[in-house]
């Protein structure tokens, strides 16, 4: 049968971005700025769905999703691609824990505080590899997970991406290992509602240790006589119970992200994620969707 030639125009078209996605991923291990989906991937279908909300939600994405069972309880615009935000070092810190002993010694350098914000770190100074990740997770710091990437063998970007492949998050890329903004137009890292929960649920099972510190109401760490503090960034969701763990975000371009882990019932985790909601509004709404998602699990 011939195709009519519309078609051929929109196979060809198809054909030859994969092409140009696969030479740059092999070369810089991202899926480059244009940004194009993977070819045959499946949405985050809400086929599953049964969670209902009492409102909209602030949020331009979200998902509530069942790590377990691999199920999606509730979906708002799951495959959309949208900046990451500090949601990024959630693959930072796997990635570098991949490449290194948490208890190796990192030295911090110049290069490392230039990143924005200013936890109180020097250079010159010495901290351990887990407490670093730790504090850059807790406290979302900037130049702790920046010193940590530096201090890891080969390009953790690269790795990061690998990574993001291997555990299909097929809206995902990165450029920078703490998910701040390139410039006005170009944030650090790229991905999904989906993808994010598909990453929290692999981290929590793997790093549980890392992931329920930001229950923690603030983060100490001490090296060489240096002792830093500093206030958890996930603090408005200490009022809902059987909290995990979360990760928060926030960029210009990005709004207000944040994805939580909580139980509804022994070692049965659910995973909520919500993007592009705005500084307050991304707690509110991951609060309605945990309460939304307990009716339905009781």
């Amino acid at each position: 049968m011939k195709l009519p030639d519309s078609k051929i125009v929109m196979y060809t078209l198809a054909g030859a971005s994969i092409v140009c996605a696969i030479i740059l991923s092999a070369l810089y291990g991202v899926d480059s700025s244009l940004r194009i989906p993977f070819v045959g991937h499946q949405p985050a279908a809400a086929a599953d769905a049964v969670v209902v909300l009492p409102h909209a939600l602030t949020a331009k994405a979200a998902i509530v999703y069942d790590p377990t069972t691999k199920k999606v309880l509730f979906a708002k615009n799951a495959d959309m691609q949208l900046p990451l935000a500090s949601l990024t070092k959630l693959m930072s810190a796997e990635t570098v824990l991949s490449l290194s002993d948490p208890d190796s010694i990192v030295t911090i350098t110049q290069q490392d505080l230039k990143p924005e914000g200013d936890w109180g770190f020097k250079p010159g100074e010495e901290w351990r590899l887990r407490d670093l990740i730790t504090f850059g997770l807790v406290a979302s710091s900037n130049d702790a997970m920046a010193a940590a990437a530096d201090a890891a063998p080969g390009d953790v970007i690269v790795a990061m991406n690998r990574r993001a492949q291997e555990l299909g998050l097929t809206q995902t890329y990165f450029s920078n290992p703490t998910g701040l903004d390139v410039d006005l137009e170009t944030a650090g890292a790229y991905g999904s509602a989906h993808d994010v929960a598909v990453l929290a649920g692999t981290f929590l099972s793997q790093h549980p240790a890392l992931f329920e510190a930001s229950t923690g109401a603030s983060i100490t760490i001490t090296s060489q006589g240096n002792t830093l503090t500093a206030t958890s960034t996930s603090l408005p969701l200490f009022s809902v119970s059987g909290l995990i763990g979360a990760k928060t975000g926030y960029t210009d371009l990005a709004g207000g992200n944040l994805v939580a882990a909580f139980d509804v019932g022994l070692n049965h985790p659910l995973i909520v994620a919500v993007l592009g909601s705005t500084r307050d509004g991304r707690f509110d709404d991951v609060k309605m969707l945990i309460a939304a998602a307990r009716e339905v699990s009781q």
